[in-house]
């Protein structure tokens, strides 16, 4: 029988707990900056909790996809959405709808990040909002249509006086969309990997 002393317990202990918090460091490691005509927005992805998610806007952000995208959609103290169209309000080829990804546990609480989709809960492709205040009608509730909700991704961890202020800018109607497209664009002039 080997007998550990009290102190190395207490220090293989302390190296155990560090191995975790390391390894749950690591899981979590990816964050994205949103450069914008209004300032940055920094990102911290959940890839353990949305890895199919993480997995897609990674790829997009990486491939350039979003530069020169806008907010094309911005209600006061509600969301800010992007991700879908250009300045001219053009909309590019997607790579394809992914899994909705809600069930994930993740609340839509302001400041956390989350795909937009369609009325299909698997629709989301390109598009995500940044949440400016609590929506618990966004969480996942069941597995119907109308309650699967929308899958939380990321969070901002730098920028959320940009997001807000993006908020409050003075919003038209255009035909085919909203009421919530900004008078004067907000454009994401690029957005880039920081740390993997």
């Amino acid at each position: 029988m080997i007998l550990i002393s009290k102190a190395k317990c207490l220090l293989l202990s302390c190296f155990a707990i560090t191995q975790l918090f390391v390894c749950a460091h690591a899981a979590e490691s990816y964050r994205v900056e949103l450069q914008t005509t209004m300032g940055v927005i920094e990102l911290q992805l959940f890839e353990k909790k949305a890895p199919k998610t993480v997995k897609n806007f990674l790829d997009y952000v990486k491939s350039g996809y979003y530069d020169g995208m806008i907010f094309h959609r911005v209600v006061e103290g509600w969301i800010i959405q992007g991700g879908g169209y250009d300045k001219d309000l053009n909309e590019y080829e997607s790579h394809g709808p992914i899994r909705n990804e809600a069930t994930n546990g993740l609340k839509n609480v302001r400041g956390t990040v989350a795909m937009a989709r369609f009325w299909d809960p698997h629709s989301a492709e390109t598009q995500f909002f940044i949440n400016l205040s609590d929506n618990p009608s966004f969480d996942h509730q069941s597995r119907t249509l109308r309650e699967y909700g929308y899958c939380v991704f990321a969070r901002v961890v730098k920028g959320m006086d940009i997001a807000d202020a993006i908020g409050r800018v003075e919003t038209r109607e255009i035909t085919d969309f909203d009421a919530n497209v900004p008078v004067e664009l907000v454009i994401i002039t690029r957005a880039r990997v920081l740390a993997e």
